[in-house]
């Protein structure tokens, strides 16, 4: 039997550590409580989660009451949190930004991302996962991964322009993503979709 590649045993663990967090904590759960519905978006979803632990949740709620946010955050005593009004944008949205220590003291970041359920953007994130999930190939998901990796963590590259750069435009080494980033700022949200 081969070998099982690195890159993909480390993105299964990730997977698996986010959802072991998700499960601690019952943040889906809570926010069900409180008449939201709860989708997963971004690396997790689709299955390209790395060194950057993250979490990326969408919450759709009938009303954009921050109040809900702050008690779920104070019951879960994040390490530091951070919280945005969007309200009045045209994102129509507010933004939880919670850090989050798992039971083997790593520290998460886990972005809750709150909409009405008439937001423009209902649906497109979480079909946009679903779409780089279906496309990806062995080798686009181990290019990604790698691509993920070979990046210095201070680097602050948004996945969603990996994801664009390895399964539209074929970039496949760190030297041609350079160059790419370099020609494909990202400015607001990318509505990319493969």
């Amino acid at each position: 039997m081969p070998e099982r590649d690195d890159l993909i045993v480390r993105a299964e663990c990730a997977a698996e550590a986010a959802h072991a967090l998700l499960r601690a904590t019952r943040l889906r759960e809570r926010w069900e409580a409180r008449g939201a519905e709860v989708h997963l978006v971004g690396s997790l979803a689709t299955g390209l989660l790395l060194r950057h632990l993250d979490i990326d949740l969408h919450v759709y709620t009938p009303t954009l009451a921050p109040a809900d946010g702050f008690a779920i955050a104070a019951a879960l005593a994040p390490r530091r949190l951070e919280f945005r009004d969007l309200s009045g944008t045209p994102e129509r949205c507010l933004e939880w930004h919670l850090w989050l220590r798992d039971a083997a003291a790593r520290d998460w970041q886990v972005d809750v991302i709150q909409m009405p359920p008439d937001s423009p953007y209902k649906g497109y994130f979480e079909h946009r996962a679903e779409r780089i999930r279906a496309v990806l190939t062995p080798e686009t998901r181990r290019a990604i991964l790698a691509l993920k990796d070979a990046l210095p963590p201070e680097a602050h590259v948004p996945g969603i322009l990996i994801y664009m750069a390895v399964l539209r435009d074929g970039i496949r080494d760190l030297p041609a993503f350079r160059a790419w980033l370099r020609d494909h700022p990202l400015d607001g949200i990318l509505e990319w979709c493969p």
